[in-house]
């Protein structure tokens, strides 16, 4: 199969961030887990664990998610691996993830690709997915 195009969108559902204590000297780290519901091409959730680092109100992050889900008429389950940042001027998040191989499940099995999410000032962003089957 040839290379193909899903677009759609996530909305953070759940936030689930592990702060350190007030005052511990590395409380610029921070552990996170968020759930997502996705709609459009892709249908269907996403849990995400993240590692953090902030910069005052600003963070980089790498993360692992697993996507549940319907893409191009197909239905399973994939795991991504990505990192992103987030700048508070702006308020912009954005992230780049890449399946990882072999984690495709159900009709989805053999899937590669890369997934490119963005959002600005709310719990909803948009997703862009570029993909394909081995």
């Amino acid at each position: 199969m040839k290379n193909a195009t899903a677009k759609g969108t996530f909305e953070i559902k759940s936030w689930d961030e592990k702060k350190p204590a007030e005052g511990d000297p590395k409380e610029w780290l921070s552990r996170g887990r968020v759930t997502s519901t996705l709609t459009g091409d892709i249908d269907g959730q996403a849990e995400t664990e993240f590692l953090m680092a902030y910069v005052g109100e600003s963070a980089g992050y790498v993360g692992m998610q697993r996507v549940t889900a319907r893409i191009g008429g197909r239905s399973g389950t994939f795991a991504l691996q990505g990192s992103g940042s987030y700048e508070a001027a702006t308020q912009i998040a954005k992230s780049e993830w890449t399946v990882i191989p072999g984690s495709a499940t159900g009709e989805l099995v053999g899937l590669r690709g890369r997934w490119s999410e963005f959002a600005q000032k709310e719990p909803r962003g948009s997703i862009t997915f570029e993909y394909g089957f081995e």
